[in-house]
């Protein structure tokens, strides 16, 4: 996710066709409180969900936001 010359960015590591491992979340000051975070997280999810992909949320952040979204619980593997 790019604005202003800032990149705000959700790292993975495929770990087969059907896992991939939620390795990093990585949010610059200037988009601190623009729900940017949440956002890749919730592209993530939903790419997931249409791969049919399970998630290993390694990186705190997605883990986090995974614990209080229940109804992503389909698409993570913990």
């Amino acid at each position: 996710m790019r604005r202003d010359g800032d990149e705000a960015e959700l790292t993975f590591s495929i770990v087969s066709l059907t896992l991939i491992i939620a390795d990093h979340t990585g949010v610059p000051d200037s988009f601190r409180g623009t729900g940017a975070g949440k956002a890749l997280v919730e592209r993530l999810v939903a790419d997931a969900r249409a791969e049919g992909v399970k998630i290993v949320p390694l990186c705190p952040f997605v883990n986090a936001l995974r614990a209080r979204h229940p109804e992503w619980a389909d698409v993570f593997q913990v």
